[in-house]
């Protein structure tokens, strides 16, 4: 049987790379990967969690499974939008470089 401590570096260091891969980049596809990364972690502490945490009740606890099956459908809407936001911004300026991008600037 594997730790817990095992599946928490894991996580630890899969949200790292999420978070210097979305803070690091320009291009807005790759910043999206990155946060794709950092929701994948959590997930991944969240069914860690409920695996290695015996629940109160005798009967069998499915918190976390239903939270990372939440965190999923959120991740699934965060790039279905953030795709649509990106092609948009692509057909008009012809760039996917975040710094290139100052439709909120006069």
């Amino acid at each position: 049987m594997i730790p817990l401590s095992f599946y928490l570096i894991l996580a630890a260091a899969l949200f790292c790379i999420g978070l210097y891969g979305a803070l690091a980049r320009r291009n807005a596809i790759a910043i999206l990967l990155g946060i794709e990364l950092m929701l994948n972690a959590v997930n991944i502490n969240l069914i860690a969690f409920w695996r290695y945490v015996k629940p109160a009740a005798p009967t069998m606890d499915l918190a976390g499974q239903i939270f990372a099956l939440f965190v999923i459908t959120l991740a699934a809407a965060e790039a279905a939008i953030g795709l649509a936001l990106v092609i948009a911004i692509y057909r008009s300026r012809d760039t996917v470089n975040v710094e290139d991008v100052d439709l909120m600037k006069w």
